[in-house]
Order: C-alpha cells, then structure tokens, then sequence
C-alpha cells in the first residue's frame, strides 16, 4: 500500500497561514534535508487548489529558469499533480489533473493502487480531512519557534480529538522542531493514574 505524507510549517502557536511570510529566516540545510526527504520519494502530489496555485505559478518558471532548485522543479513537473477543487482551474502545469468523485473514497483508492509515496506540501483543508480518516501515514511537522498570534491554524475547533504517534523528531540548530506524527489511539486515564508517577 501506498503512503501518504504531508509536511507543514507551523508556528509555536498552531498557526500554518503565509509561512513565507515568516519561515523563511529559520530554512537552513537541515530543513532543507527534511522537505527533500519528506517529498523527495513521492511520484504523486495531493493539493488544494489555492496551494496548487502557489506552486504552479512559481515552480515552472523556476524549471525554466535553471537556477539551483531547478532540480526539484523539475521533480515537481515531472511527478502525478491531483488537485483538490470544485472549481475551475487552469492546469497548465504538466501532469496536472483534478481529483475524481469523493475526497476520502478516492484517495483511499489511490492508497490501495500501484505507485510510490503521495505527498502533500501545504493544502490544510486536504490534510485535516485526511487526519480525520487517518489516511495520513506520516504528518511532518516543521515547528518554528516563533507564536504568529494570528491566522488559521492547523487544527480547528472540533468536539472531537484527534490522537496521534509520535514517531521521530529532531531539533535544528534554528530552534526548529521537526516532528513526524503517525495515526493514534485515544488514550484513558485519569488523576489516580498519573498521581501513581509523582515523585
């Protein structure tokens, strides 16, 4: 079965919105590794429509361009690009398509078909929607040490909570914290547990 990972960067405070505005003094070559490695073996990308338009307006150009991330450019042209939308949308992009039928039902078929990693940069909507039918293998957190105090966040209000392993982390001279969490299990217990493990 195929795997599903999506990587975000995200603020102290859950915030996710505009991370060029703020991410970008903490990218260093360790962030750099972790995107790469996070996207690096996907052959197919989920989007939502307007993170599919960020990257189609900037990323072919920059394959045109030659420059030193023409590499990945080209990577990201060269892969399957679904996007996520009930709107119209240009696709210019090569290998472009729009997503068929049901969220949930057709990624999920996609899981089960022949092909390697499916990545998502990005694209909150498409991410919490997965989470919830725990359809993401590995969610890769980038966590910045800065709080926005303002914009959308990760995780919105809900009645229900959303459990989640850990599966590695690691800190980066930045003060970034890179988490990969996996699909959880709610856990139970209550004070008369957790006072068995004070000192």
């Amino acid at each position: 079965m195929r795997r599903i990972t999506a990587g975000l960067f995200i603020a102290l405070d859950g915030v996710v919105a505009d991370p060029q505005n703020w991410h970008f003094p903490y990218f260093n070559d360790e962030m750099g590794a972790a995107v790469g490695d996070q996207m690096g073996t996907a052959d197919t990308m989920l989007f939502g429509r307007t993170t599919y338009e960020g990257f189609a307006a900037a990323w072919p150009e920059r394959e045109r361009e030659g420059g030193p991330d023409a590499e990945m450019a080209r990577h990201f042209g060269d892969i399957r690009k679904i996007v996520v939308t009930h709107r119209d949308i240009d696709l210019q992009w090569r290998n472009s398509e729009v997503l068929q039928g049901d969220l949930i039902e057709s990624v999920t078929a996609l899981k089960q078909g022949a092909g390697g990693d499916i990545g998502l940069s990005g694209s909150v909507s498409i991410v919490r929607q997965l989470l919830s039918a725990k359809l993401i293998d590995e969610l890769h957190l980038l966590v910045h040490p800065i709080a926005m105090r303002s914009g959308m966040r990760l995780f919105e209000e809900t009645d229900t909570p959303l459990p989640l392993t850990l599966l590695r982390s690691a800190t980066f001279e930045t003060g970034v914290v890179h988490t990969v969490y996996g699909p959880g299990e709610l856990l139970e217990g209550g004070y008369e547990q957790a006072r068995e493990h004070l000192a």
